[in-house]
Formats: structure tokens, sequence, C-alpha cells
């Protein structure tokens, strides 16, 4: 919320399946409806599925949506989402109506008229429900960034439906489909005999990753925080390690400052040894913060194996 409000909140649009996000949205989901028996029914009535979108500020607002659905929708009830293509006057660009149902507690009149004030929240079920009065805020600041729209209708007791409506300028499919080849030709052979130093401090992370790297034919060393892998590229020769994955959140020393650490070494050839930055912020002004800092890749969290590949490939093949 504060980057929104200082200006510093950028749009990063690339190429996107509208059909992807929503499968992604009905998987993260699905075990928590399951839990609550809450039936879940999407339509999807979407002809110009290629478009260009941040897909980060898209997800952020359907998952918040979404989450306050299940949320506030008590067990044995229902969500409903229809996604329309709704048509667009402006050669090129098409918009996404997305409509959101539930059956849960509603809202009064007099709190929807703040809905999307920060830290608001509905007097009767604050004391019950878990949550910090931001999501809507965000929903609102990212939906205005975004050039779309926001509706919601909503009666105390029976339920609430929220209408968003977003502008995409349509992508040339052939192209994205090319795109989505490249990214997926990744000569592993490349990997071979390759050694990476881990900084991660989460174990399960750290036992994900290493397990994906060793299969392709790398070897990992694994550090748990920005001392630990400074340490590890001081003690040992130059040449050791071929690529750096670190961690941006991590105890002791984060990654950018053990970047900055590394990059100032006495030693030239240690001082300039790749690092790709890990992190869970996958925001532009991020990537810049990463680059800005002396790292050479950006990878966000959850790891993607195709995307970490491709950044590994161009890496090693300076």
């Amino acid at each position: 919320m504060a980057r929104i409000e200082s200006g510093h909140m950028e749009l990063d649009e690339n190429y996107a399946n509208i059909e992807d996000i929503r499968q992604r949205l009905i998987e993260m989901f699905e075990d928590e409806a399951k839990k609550k028996n809450i039936h879940v029914r999407y339509t999807f009535n979407v002809e110009h599925k290629h478009v260009m979108a941040d897909v980060t500020k898209v997800e952020e607002i359907f998952v918040n949506i979404l989450s306050n659905a299940l949320k506030y929708t008590p067990s044995n009830g229902s969500v409903e989402v229809n996604v329309d293509e709704l048509s667009c006057d402006e050669p090129g660009y098409m918009i996404v109506r997305t409509s959101t149902m539930d059956t849960g507690i509603g809202m009064s009149q007099e709190y929807l008229d703040k809905i999307f004030e920060s830290f608001s929240r509905e007097r009767m079920t604050s004391s019950k429900i878990s949550g910090t009065g931001l999501g809507m805020a965000i929903v609102k600041k990212y939906v205005d960034l975004l050039g779309g729209t926001i509706d919601v209708k909503s009666v105390l007791g029976k339920g609430s439906t929220f209408i968003v409506t977003l502008k995409y300028k349509m992508a040339d499919e052939k192209y994205y489909l090319n795109k989505q080849e490249e990214n997926c030709e990744v000569d592993n052979a490349i990997f071979n005999g390759k050694h990476i130093l881990l900084a991660e401090d989460n174990d399960l992370n750290a036992e994900i990753a290493q397990t994906i790297l060793e299969r392709a034919g790398l070897f990992v060393d694994r550090v748990k925080n920005g001392i630990e892998c400074v340490n590890k590229v001081i003690e040992n020769p130059v040449g050791t390690y071929d690529v750096i994955l670190m961690d941006i959140q991590m105890p002791k020393m984060d990654g950018y400052k053990a970047t900055c650490e590394i990059r100032n070494l006495q030693d030239k050839a240690k001082a300039c040894i790749p690092i790709v930055a890990i992190t869970a912020n996958a925001f532009e002004e991020d990537k810049k913060k990463a680059i800005d800092a002396g790292m050479d890749g950006h990878i966000a969290k959850p790891i993607n194996i195709e995307d970490l590949f491709v950044v590994l490939t161009d890496i090693l093949n300076k």
C-alpha cells in the first residue's frame, strides 16, 4: 500500500493467457473450498484469451476477492465466478468483466460506503474473522492503476457480488505461442558439472530447489543466510561456484546486503560471480532493486522451473 500511495508502483505488462490466470486461481482456492464444503462454480466466456497484462496485479485483485468470498461464506454455501468478454470501442482492445457472487454473510450499506478505505472492516465480523482491512483497499488501487472499474453489491445476511472490469490490449496468439516455445527450449547439457551456491533459509524451499537443480545435472551447496553465503565465496577458490541463487529475505544478512558484500570483495574474480535473486516480491520495482544491488537476474517465488532454467541458461552461456 505504501508503494502504491507513493506513486512508485509501475505496470509490468507482458504476454499472458487469461485462461491460465483463471486456472491458477481455481487451483489456489480448491482445497479451501473443499474444507468448508463450499460449491465453487466458474463460467468462462472469453474469445480473445491472449492479452498484454500485468499478471501479478491482476491475480492479486482476484486473490483478494476470492479469498474474502470463501472466508465470509459459511460452510455448505456457494461462490460463483463468471468471466465474460465485452466489446470495446477501441480497436485492438477488449474488456473482461469478472463477477464474483457468494452466499456469505454480506455487508451493511454503511460499511459498503467505506469498503475501499484502508484498515476498514465490518464491525460485526472483525472480531470473529482475522484480517488487516487492507485487502479491498489494495484491490481498488490496483483496479484504478489498471484503468478498470469495480462495483460492489451486498445484502446483509445474504451475500455479496463484486464486479471488476479490466481492459486489455489483445496479443498476437502466434507470437505468444512462439515465445512460450522459446522459453521451453533449454539444453540441459549446459548444466552438467556446474556448481550452484544456493542461499535459502527455508528448509522446504531449499530442498525443492536443490532437487530440481540436481536432477538437471547441477551440483548444489546450500547456505542459510547472507553471512554464510559471503563466507563460502571468500573461503573457496575462484571458480568453485558458477552461479549464486540468492534468496532476498534471510536472517542475519539479507540477499541485497550479501550481494553488495560479494561485489565489494578485493578479489575481482570472486566479486563478479553471477548472482540471481529469488524473491516472493515479483513487482517491477523489486526486479529493478535486485539489478541495482548488483544482481544479474531475478526469479519470483514460487519458482517456475522453466523460468529458472531459462535464466540459468542465459547466464551460463555468457
